[in-house]
């Protein structure tokens, strides 16, 4: 694990792999609000087994939390369902150029970048699908929600989204409800929510992490065979 000596200003990112060669493709993993990019180190560590030529990096957001030790990339103080969106969209460029900037290093396109996101860092990911041009070509969001449901399918992306059904603080219910809305836009969506787990990134979930990544074929790719398929 190391931290990147060529590193945006006041970055505290760690970066917990860097392939010696030219990177196959590139993981950045997204905190909570009041976390530090520590927190998902573990998880990182993981798919960098899993991923032995993926650049991976741990991503701190850019501001002092207003509630905790740790960082955030909007304030959750008197946050509301009419004022979220707002505040996303505010940090929203800085949030694009923080994964310019992870894929300038690693050398990849947004079509081999993948984005994790727990709670904050998720809704982060989530709402970078609705960009004109998507960031990545894979969004796995963790215990998290959309601010507003999207009104279009982002090109190209496919979407994981994981939840426990116990957690309290973003409910569940805001990935079931987003699952289906990606999936009536024609979104390559997967959804799963596993039963007593709260808001954390539970072992069962970093299992549906790791198989999201390896085994799903998106659905542009099944498209495509099906119509070169003899009938």
């Amino acid at each position: 694990m190391t931290r990147l000596a060529n590193k945006m200003p006041s970055d505290n990112s760690i970066v917990i792999q860097h392939p010696g060669e030219q990177a196959g493709q590139l993981i950045l993993l997204f905190h909570g609000v009041g976390a530090r990019p520590e927190s998902m180190v573990w998880l990182g560590g993981r798919l960098a087994t899993e991923f032995q030529k993926a650049m991976v990096a741990s991503v701190a957001a850019p501001t002092r939390s207003d509630m905790a030790l740790g960082f955030q990339w909007f304030s959750v103080v008197g946050v509301t369902e009419e004022n979220r969106s707002g505040r996303i969209a505010e940090v929203m460029s800085s949030f694009a150029a923080c994964v310019a900037y992870w894929q300038r290093q690693a050398g990849v396109t947004a079509a081999a970048t993948a984005l994790i996101g727990f709670s904050q860092g998720a809704v982060m990911a989530l709402e970078s699908t609705k960009l004109a041009t998507p960031l990545a070509s894979r969004v796995v969001a963790i215990s998290g929600r959309f601010a507003a449901l999207p009104d279009a399918a982002p090109a190209d992306v496919a979407v994981h989204m994981l939840h426990g059904k116990a957690d309290t603080v973003i409910p569940y219910s805001h990935t079931v409800n987003a699952a289906h809305r990606l999936r009536d836009l024609g979104c390559d969506v997967t959804a799963d929510v596993l039963p007593f787990i709260g808001h954390e990134i539970h072992p069962e979930l970093a299992d549906l992490v790791v198989t999201k990544l390896t085994t799903h074929i998106p659905q542009r790719i099944w498209a495509s065979v099906m119509e070169a398929t003899p009938k």
